[in-house]
Parts: C-alpha cells; sequence; structure tokens
C-alpha cells in the first residue's frame, strides 16, 4: 500500500513549521503542537512590519508649506 501524497505533504510542512516555530519564538515541539493555527498566526503577525499609511499630494504640499526651510 503506497502513502498518500497528500500525507507526506502535511508531514514535510508540519516539520517545516514546527522548525520555524521553535528557532523564531522558541516553541518546543509539545508547544508548537498544542497551539492553534490562530495562535501560531497571531504570534507570527507581531514580526510582520507596521504598513504606513501612504502620503498623497496634499498631505505633501501641507508639509512642504509648513517647512520652514521652504
Amino acid at each position: 500500500m503506497s502513502a498518500d501524497p497528500a500525507d507526506a505533504r502535511f508531514a514535510d510542512g508540519a516539520a517545516r513549521l514546527s522548525g520555524q516555530a521553535a528557532l523564531l519564538l522558541g516553541w518546543t515541539p509539545e508547544t508548537f503542537w498544542t497551539a492553534t493555527p490562530e495562535e501560531f498566526a497571531t504570534v507570527l503577525a507581531a514580526f510582520a512590519p507596521v504598513e504606513a499609511g501612504g502620503i498623497d499630494r496634499a498631505g505633501l504640499n501641507a508639509m512642504m508649506e509648513r517647512d520652514c526651510d521652504g
């Protein structure tokens, strides 16, 4: 009987994520396996840079008007 390819993909992905959790977060395998996917994603989201809002032309013009060095 051959193994299901989906099982192999799951095992490979789980091993990779478990290793990343250990390296990035200091998690033990037990901590990784007891965490929910949402908990894991929430903790990893803390590593993402905060997205800053862009500036439009009106905002740039207002900044330039306030600049004393003009």
